[in-house]
Parts: structure tokens; C-alpha cells; sequence
């Protein structure tokens, strides 16, 4: 993006500020690191877009393998002619450094899932093909990362969560249910502009496809799913925060896990609010401004080798 154009709406899409609303309780070189992750993973959702769009096979395919390789070997990315590259390389290297290797591990296998997902979404996108109801919330839980988001909770409470807590039902679902919301929300929120790019990927389009609604019908489905994910979490939560007071056994290590899960339970809490506020905030969905619907102006096409 040129100069111009990243003072123009850089500071518009409210990129920081979605990250900042979830992690509050993170420390700065923490919440910073995300916040730059988070900035790249927009940034790479464009590229992908403008691929499909001008149909790019090649060209997406040859990114694909660059960020598997860049995940699994930051360091020998760093320098890399393709800033997406580059910048991914850049964030998951910071994000090493804060817990250990087998929580990178984690996170790398959850990133590569992500990948193959978006690979699966542009092969859909590509034919035109919808998918079901079933087939895109299955595939949405990936493109929209919510193992990554879900994560990066442990280094913004300063603590690693072992198996038996992570996997624990009380915790698990809470977080699902965060990540839900944020999903569900998001496409009732780009559904005008994803239906005006003759999008194939939106919960609001599977319903109308597959389940026969119409497009009023489908925007109030999507709001009811928001609604209930709300009301289910609520419930969620307290199971969550009973299961961190059960963790306080009087040790110290107990102290310390049931302390990183109320940490953790918090920030789930904080996605409501922030992914709710960044909606509404961030030019990224102000469709209504924009001279074409089906392309945000501050996608530079020219920088992609496009005319």
C-alpha cells in the first residue's frame, strides 16, 4: 500500500484498535505483536480476494507454500521479496519468543490449518461453488482462525495452559462461542459488500442458497445465531470461571492456572464488545461510501500487478 493511501485509511480501518479491545490485560510487547499479526492477516485476506477476483491460480498457490514455509522457518523469511511473506515471517517470529516451543507448535499447526482453509475458499470461490450451511461453519471456524485468536489468549495472560485446561469443556466452549460470535457477526456485517463482489462465503449466502431463505430471512437468521451466541456464552462463562476457582487447589501452580483462565475468560469477554464496536467503526465496512461495493479503496490494484 502506498504512503498516501496507508494515511488515508490506515488509521480509518481500525486495525489496532480490534486487537486492543480483546487482549487488554496483555503487556505491550505482547499486545503489539498481535496487533501487527492481526494487521497482516487483513492485509493478507485482501491479497487473497484480489487473486480470486483476477484469477490468480498460480499466483495464490505460489503464496500458499511461501507462508507454509514461512510459519515453520521465520527467520529465513525475514527478507523476503514478498512483504506478505516478509510480514508474516516477521509476526510469527515475535510471537515465539513469549511462551514455549510446544505452544509454537501449536499455534504453527493451527496456522497451517488456516491456510489450507483459505485454500479450500478460493477453490470455491474460483467455481462458484457455495457451500452448505454444515460445509461453511466448518470451514469458517478455520478461515476465520478462531483456534489462532483463541491461542494467543495464554501469552496475553503470561501463562501456558496445559492440555486438561485448554481441552477442559468449560473453557473450550466459552472460547468456541467467542469465536462464533466474532464469525457470525462479521459476514451479517460484510454481507452487502460480499454480495455486491458476488461473494460465494458468507453464512447469510449459504442460507439463501441452500436453505431457501430470503435475503430478509437470512439477515434475521444470522442475527438470531449472533444473538444466541451472545446468551449462550454468558451461561458459558460462569462455567468457565467455576472451572478456574476449582483450579485454585492451594498451590502455587494452581494460584497460577486459575488466575491465567479468569485472565483468559476476560479477553473471550472482550470479543463481544470489540468485534462489535470495530464493525461499526472501521472503514473496512462502510460499503455504503465507497464509488465500486465490491472493492474497499484502499486496495491498491497497481501494487499487485494489476492495471
Amino acid at each position: 500500500m502506498p504512503a498516501d493511501k496507508v494515511e488515508e485509511h490506515a488509521d480509518g480501518l481500525c486495525y489496532t484498535d480490534l486487537m486492543a479491545g480483546y487482549y487488554t490485560g496483555a503487556p505491550d510487547e505482547v499486545l503489539q505483536a498481535i496487533a501487527d499479526y492481526s494487521a497482516w492477516f487483513f492485509v493478507w485476506d485482501d491479497r487473497h480476494d484480489r487473486d480470486i477476483v483476477h484469477g490468480r491460480p498460480a499466483a495464490w498457490r505460489r503464496l500458499k507454500e511461501q507462508l507454509h514455509s514461512a510459519l515453520d522457518s521465520p527467520a529465513d523469511h525475514l527478507g523476503h521479496g514478498d512483504p506478505v511473506v516478509a510480514g508474516l515471517a516477521d509476526s510469527v517470529q515475535r510471537l515465539y519468543t513469549f511462551l514455549s516451543d510446544t505452544w509454537n507448535a501449536r499455534f504453527a499447526r493451527h496456522f497451517h490449518a488456516v491456510i489450507e482453509a483459505y485454500d479450500r475458499e478460493f477453490h470455491n470461490r474460483a467455481e462458484g461453488i457455495v457451500p452448505t450451511v454444515d460445509e461453511y461453519l466448518e470451514l469458517r471456524r478455520l478461515t476465520f482462525a478462531h483456534w489462532i485468536w483463541t491461542d494467543l489468549l495464554e501469552p496475553s495472560a503470561g501463562c501456558e495452559l496445559p492440555d486438561a485446561v485448554r481441552k477442559n469443556p468449560a473453557y473450550r466452549k466459552a472460547a468456541l462461542l467467542s469465536q462464533e460470535f466474532a464469525a457470525w457477526y462479521n459476514d451479517l456485517c460484510s454481507l452487502p459488500k460480499e454480495i455486491a463482489g458476488n461473494e460465494v462465503h458468507n453464512l447469510g449466502i449459504s442460507l439463501v442458497i441452500h436453505e431457501g431463505l430470503t435475503l430478509e430471512e437470512a439477515i434475521a437468521e444470522l442475527r438470531r445465531r449472533v444473538e444466541e451466541c451472545i446468551s449462550e456464552f454468558l451461561v458459558a462463562e460462569q462455567d468457565a470461571l467455576r472451572f478456574a476457582d476449582d483450579l485454585d487447589d492451594g498451590t502455587v501452580r494452581g494460584k497460577e492456572m486459575s488466575a491465567a483462565v479468569r485472565a483468559c475468560a476476560g479477553s473471550m469477554r472482550n470479543w463481544f464488545s470489540s468485534v462489535y464496536w470495530f464493525h461499526h467503526e472501521s472503514g473496512r465496512y462502510r460499503v455504503d461510501s465507497w464509488d465500486d461495493r465490491s472493492t474497499p479503496p484502499y486496495v491498491n490494484n497497481e501494487a499487485a500487478g494489476e492495471k
